[in-house]
C-alpha cells in the first residue's frame, strides 16, 4: 500500500521536542523555542504546495522460527525468511523481534516513509534554509510513519480500531505493538533495508539506497510493526562471534560483510 500525505496532514504529528534538540535548542528557554517554532511552522506552510511526505507498507501473513521470521509476500509464492538478532549480555533479557511474532500464524508489517528529494536539494543556495528544511524533513519522515502506523492499526491492519490516545500519548508510544526502525537499538544492521526493499520495492516512494544500506533521501524511516501487546522495544547490545556468524549464515551472507554493519554491536 503507497499513500502520499499532504504537508498540513502530517504536521500536527511532529514531535517538536527532537526538532529542539537537532538545533541545540532543548536547554533553551520557552519563549526561543517558541520564536524557532513559528519559524518552522511558517516554513512548513510554504513547504505545502510544493512538497509532499510518502508512505509505503505491507501487511503479511508471516510466523517465526527460532531468530527469524518467515513472511509471505503479496504473491503466495513469494516466501522470504527475516533473519533477526537476539541479545547477548549477562544483564539482558535475551530478548529477539522473533519472540513477538506466533510461530504458527500471525502478521507482520514492513514499511518505509520518507519525504519528496527536493526538501534535502532545493536550498543549498541558503545555509539557512537548508539546515531549516532538513531538520524539518527528518521530522516529517518520522512524523509520516507516527500517522501511518495509527492508520496501519486502525483501518487497515485493523487490530486496534477504537484506539483513541492523544498526540502526546502517541509520542510516548502508548498504542498497542511497537514499530522498531532500522537503525535504532533493537534493529541496528542498517543492511536490514535490502531486505526491505525486497519485500517491498522503496523505489516506490523515491527511496535508493546506497552501498551501506542508508536511505537515500536521507529523511527516511523504515522498519516492521508487530501488533503482540506484550511486544516491546530493548536495546540488542554486544553480540558474540558466535551469533555473528549464526546470523551471517541466516542472512545467506560473507561473515566479513556482516561484520562490518554490526561493528559497533561486536
Amino acid at each position: 500500500m503507497k499513500i502520499d500525505y499532504d504537508i498540513n496532514e502530517i504536521v500536527p504529528y511532529i514531535n517538536w521536542d527532537y526538532f529542539y534538540y537537532a538545533w541545540g535548542m532543548h536547554n533553551k528557554p520557552d519563549a526561543e523555542k517558541s520564536k524557532l517554532r513559528q519559524e518552522a511552522e511558517q516554513t512548513l506552510t510554504h513547504f505545502q504546495d510544493q512538497y509532499k511526505t510518502h508512505a509505503l507498507f505491507l501487511i503479511a501473513e508471516a510466523h517465526s522460527e527460532g531468530d527469524d521470521v518467515i513472511v509471505r509476500g503479496e504473491k503466495s509464492e513469494s516466501v522470504r525468511r527475516i533473519p533477526f538478532l537476539r541479545q547477548q549480555q549477562p544483564n539482558s533479557e535475551f530478548l529477539c523481534l522473533a519472540d513477538f511474532i506466533h510461530p504458527e500464524s500471525d502478521r507482520i508489517g514492513v514499511f518505509a516513509t520518507t519525504v519528496d528529494m527536493g526538501l534535502e536539494t532545493d536550498f543549498d543556495h541558503d545555509d539557512y534554509m537548508k539546515m531549516m528544511a532538513q531538520l524539518l524533513a527528518d521530522r516529517l519522515a518520522e512524523a509520516t510513519a507516527e500517522k501511518m502506523h495509527q492508520e496501519v492499526r486502525k483501518r487497515y491492519w485493523g487490530y486496534a480500531p477504537d484506539e483513541q490516545l492523544t498526540m502526546q500519548q502517541l509520542h510516548a508510544e502508548q498504542f498497542l505493538g511497537i514499530r522498531p526502525a532500522v537503525g535504532y537499538p533493537s534493529l541496528p544492521d542498517t543492511s536490514m533495508n535490502f531486505v526491505i526493499d525486497e519485500l517491498i520495492g522503496l523505489q516506490q516512494i523515491g527511496i535508493r539506497l546506497t552501498a551501506s544500506g542508508a536511505m537515500k533521501p536521507h529523511a527516511s524511516v523504515s522498519g516492521f510493526m508487530i501488533a503482540n501487546p506484550q511486544a516491546r522495544y530493548f536495546a540488542l547490545g554486544k553480540i558474540g562471534e558466535d551469533q555473528l556468524a549464526d546470523y551471517a549464515r541466516r542472512r545467506g551472507l560473507p561473515l566479513e560483510v556482516m561484520r562490518k554493519f554490526l561493528a559497533t554491536n561486536l
